[in-house]
């Protein structure tokens, strides 16, 4: 039936033949209106691929056909959709379409269609037997296959498993692939031929293997800089003159170059032929992305009210992938926690490849004024910072900061003449000397944060030795630990990757050396917003000042959180979360006076990450707490 078949995926043959032929019928007649219906067949993943790969239904509303093209589509799809059936191992499946009950041999089927009402929908069913499904039973490999490739185990092919044409497509992809790894870089995985029994409904596939010559890298050429300096791509290479040749390292080094954020696009073209010295040429083609850019950036809560600014970026700025960014915000446009405007504006330079690959110096520059409920904030930093990327998902950073800064924070109150208690602010002047530590563990494999984490951990530990020159004088040491961790619950149910993920973070920090009171009040532990506690408003969760209401902060916090994301259709998506903290004097493996908040929100998602939008309430409402919180942002809370 069938001999010397190659086995190949769903190609569209008739696909070209039959559009066209509804081309031409549309134009020759009224438009036939139709509804398509397929039936189930029991298997869910292939109703899915019958159902993308069919016409009748893809073609529906974006390419409107005559009665007659409506025939002539429908006999496409017949053909189509038994290709498709085939690919997963059903030779012998019938596909049977009717329109309006009728058949599409039916000789009166066209004048059927051309005699119904103006305006009428035609009902089209397609219905499936599928038959026999074929198995695989013999399988040869032909040509010599090198004792390090395990030729069978890489195919993952075994005699009586289903003949379906992707998984035995996907055997000799990987076959191809281990050989590559080896050094055959020109090494030849013809496509399969399967072969019919003639006594049983099974396939012997014959697959035929050329290595080729064993080979190294060759000359490595480097083509399309215009700014960024060669020498600094052939420091930073990964990839040598010599090497043994492996796909695996070439895309490593391809990806390892693109990680310099100065180019749009790297691609890789392998010579077709090793040189005279056995090593095949390796030519990366860059495309260097634009010097200048500005991003916008703007966010809502009704807490700490709404935000915006813009960051100017030099993503080149001597030729060697030095970055320069100045940022301007302005904060605190209205919330309920906050007295008044407020700004946050920095510059910072980071120099890559400092002394050591992967090894980067930034310094920064920054100045900050904020009014808050708990405390007013005027402060100007000045930081040198370096960074170690220790692997794909290791980094560590160290670096010394110091902050000149006044605060103004009301910690009591007195009578006014009127007989109204006020509150009577001190200021506190201080320059604090730190040098920051902080180990990042990241294994979710995205580009950016604010990208959807779907899998994976990110935490971090980091330590702050710092003196503070004040009123008190004080030498705290403040630790942070946080966790966070994303699982796809595609492995559990049966939805596709992405779809469905469960979300979860922890948060505990503890400062030791000086007591509540001696800290500087900004680098005492609140909780309550988006980053911690959501449904309490901002720096809301903890103690307070007696009479004053007013947050006091704390030496140490615990928080934790919980949420579930669903997302629908192409580009819309919804959470449920609850989140849980307390803010103390000390650090309480059993919390004692625990806040909980709880919501839902919905996310829109766009090519630069989600757009945010949450709703909380606090579950153990304190007297002066906000009914509910809202936060509008850009990307996941977490």
């Amino acid at each position: 039936m069938r001999r010397g078949r190659r086995m190949q995926a769903i190609i569209p043959i008739c696909w070209l033949l039959g559009a066209l032929l509804s081309c031409l019928s549309a134009r020759a007649a009224d438009p036939q209106a139709y509804k398509a219906t397929l039936a189930s067949v029991g298997n869910g993943e292939i109703d899915q691929t019958l159902k993308t790969t069919s016409d009748l239904l893809a073609l529906r509303t974006s390419a409107p056909v005559s009665p007659f093209g409506l025939i002539a589509r429908a006999r496409s799809d017949t053909d189509r959709l038994k290709t498709a059936l085939e690919s997963f191992g059903y030779y012998e499946s019938q596909v049977t379409v009717k329109i309006n009950d009728l058949p599409l041999a039916d000789p009166s089927l066209g004048d059927a269609l051309s005699a119904l009402p103006k305006g009428s929908t035609a009902q089209v069913s397609v219905s499936f037997n599928l038959g026999t499904l074929y198995r695989l039973r013999r399988i040869d490999i032909e040509g010599d296959v090198p004792p390090a490739v395990d030729a069978r185990a890489t195919l993952g092919l075994t005699s009586g498993q289903p003949a379906v044409a992707g998984v035995v497509l996907a055997g000799s992809a990987r076959l191809l692939t281990a050989l590559q790894e080896q050094g055959y870089a020109f090494a030849q995985v013809d496509s399969p031929i399967a072969y019919e029994a003639a006594d049983a409904p099974v396939l012997d596939l014959s697959i035929h293997v050329d290595i080729g010559a064993q080979v190294n890298i060759g000359e490595i050429r480097i083509e399309g800089l215009k700014r960024v300096h060669e020498a600094l791509l052939r420091r930073r290479l990964l990839l040598h003159p010599g090497d043994a040749y492996k796909p695996s390292s070439i895309e490593a080094a391809r990806r390892d170059l693109l990680a310099l954020s100065v180019f749009q696009q790297v691609s890789v073209q392998v010579g077709s032929q090793a040189d005279e010295t056995g090593g095949v040429p390796i030519t990366f083609k860059v495309t260097e992305r634009l010097r200048h850019a500005i991003a916008l950036s703007a966010a809502y809560s009704s807490d700490l009210g709404g935000s915006g600014g813009a960051t100017w970026t030099d993503r080149n700025v001597f030729g060697n992938a030095e970055q320069l960014s100045v940022t301007a915000n302005v904060t605190n446009l209205g919330g309920s926690d906050t007295k008044g405007a407020g700004y946050n504006t920095g510059v910072k330079y980071t120099i890559p490849e400092f002394f050591h690959r992967d090894q980067s110096l930034e310094f920064a520059i920054s100045a900050i004024k904020q009014d808050l409920v708990a405390y007013d904030q005027t402060a100007k930093t000045a930081a040198a910072t370096l960074s170690r990327r220790l692997s794909s998902v290791w980094r560590v950073s160290a670096g010394v900061s110091t902050t000149d800064e006044q605060i103004i924070q009301v910690t009591s109150v007195t009578a006014a003449p009127n007989g109204q208690l006020v509150g009577v602010p001190q200021t506190f002047n201080y320059t604090l000397l730190a040098f920051p530590f902080s180990v990042v563990y990241d294994s979710t494999n995205l580009p950016t944060p604010l990208d959807d984490p779907r899998h994976g951990y990110r935490g971090s530990v980091s330590l702050t030795p710092t003196y503070a020159i004040g009123h008190p004088n004080a030498t705290f040491l403040i630790t942070q630990i946080k966790l966070a961790t994303y699982f796809d619950l595609n492995s559990l149910l049966p939805i596709a990757p992405g779809r469905s993920v469960l979300a979860a973070r922890a948060l505990a920090g503890f400062a030791q050396g000086a007591g509540e009171l001696s800290l500087p009040p900004d680098q005492r532990f609140y909780a309550g917003g988006t980053s911690t506690v959501r449904g309490y408003g901002y720096q809301r969760v903890g103690p307070v000042f007696p009479q004053t209401n007013i947050p006091v902060g704390g030496t140490a916090v615990t928080a934790a959180g919980l949420e579930y994301r669903q997302r629908f259709y192409a580009n819309w998506g919804a959470v449920a979360f609850v989140d849980a903290g307390q803010v103390s004097a000390s650090l309480k493996p059993l919390p004692d006076d625990i806040r909980v908040g709880t919501g839902a929100g919905v996310r829109y998602y766009t090519p630069i990450g989600p757009i945010r939008l949450d709703i909380a309430v606090p579950v153990n409402r304190r007297p002066g707490d906000d009914r509910f919180e809202v936060y509008i942002g850009l990307g996941q809370a977490f």
